[in-house]
């Protein structure tokens, strides 16, 4: 029986995501402090008072639609051009903050034009970096973001000058966390783990159900359990063609 759904690996942890990818598309959907370095035409009207209340989802949808718009065909060095603000709220005035998905500010940084500069989120600044140093095994990962170590390593992207601290903070938490990752994968058969998988991040649960996945296969080959070895398609095919020619 076939599965209804084949899992794409991951790109997120290299340059770019992997858009055939579930994670990925989740992933790229996580907020991003940004702040304005331009102002913004049209986009005023969705923030009419930004020291009161927050952003809906449904904001969030019109503001990246409208955005990218906006941003990819009328911004120029200079600013806004070909858009004249008709009232005073008409427009997202310079030093805005914001938080939208990674994917629409990465769609909007840009080195040369300046459209928004990003903001470290708290979990990747220098304070959560030090707890992650001193034991990264006591910090509730999938609290903090269920897509921690992708993420991270998207905030790459947009040259901070601390991105040398960041990915050197991502190696060692992954390098910290991950014997006690594997020990406790190899060492609950046939129990309930959602205890041992509630503080992992989501790319930390991929590797404990593949050390699940070896140990219950370990488990049925002693018990011998396991499936018949049975020689491969190609090599049935190579003597299926070599009898073929003995016989010519």
């Amino acid at each position: 029986m076939s599965e209804a759904y084949f899992p794409v690996e991951s790109g997120a942890l290299g340059p770019e995501e992997n858009f055939l990818s579930l994670d990925d598309i989740l992933m790229s959907h996580e907020k991003l402090p940004v702040r304005t370095e331009t102002a913004i035409p049209r986009l005023g009207v969705f923030f009419p008072d930004r020291s009161g209340g927050q952003e809906n989802d449904n904001t969030i949808l019109q503001v990246s639609l409208l955005a990218w718009s906006l941003c990819r065909k009328t911004t120029t060095s200079e600013g806004p051009r070909g858009l004249e603000a008709k009232s005073p709220c008409s427009c997202l005035v310079q030093g805005s903050k914001l938080e939208i998905p990674l994917w629409l500010a990465k769609g909007l940084f840009d080195r040369k034009r300046r459209i928004v500069s990003v903001e470290l989120p708290k979990i990747y600044q220098e304070g959560w970096r030090t707890i992650f140093s001193a034991d990264a095994n006591v910090v509730d990962l999938h609290k903090m973001g269920p897509y921690f170590y992708g993420f991270g390593s998207q905030l790459l992207y947009f040259d901070s000058p601390e991105n040398a601290d960041i990915s050197q903070s991502l190696l060692q938490t992954f390098i910290g966390r991950f014997r006690r990752i594997m020990d406790s994968s190899q060492n609950a058969y046939n129990e309930d783990t959602s205890a041992l998988v509630a503080r992992l991040d989501e790319m930390e649960r991929g590797l404990f159900q593949t050390g699940q996945k070896g140990l219950n296969d370990f488990q049925c080959w002693e018990k011998g359990q396991a499936s018949q070895i049975t020689a491969s398609s190609l090599v049935q095919n190579y003597k299926k063609r070599k009898f073929t020619d003995m016989d010519d």
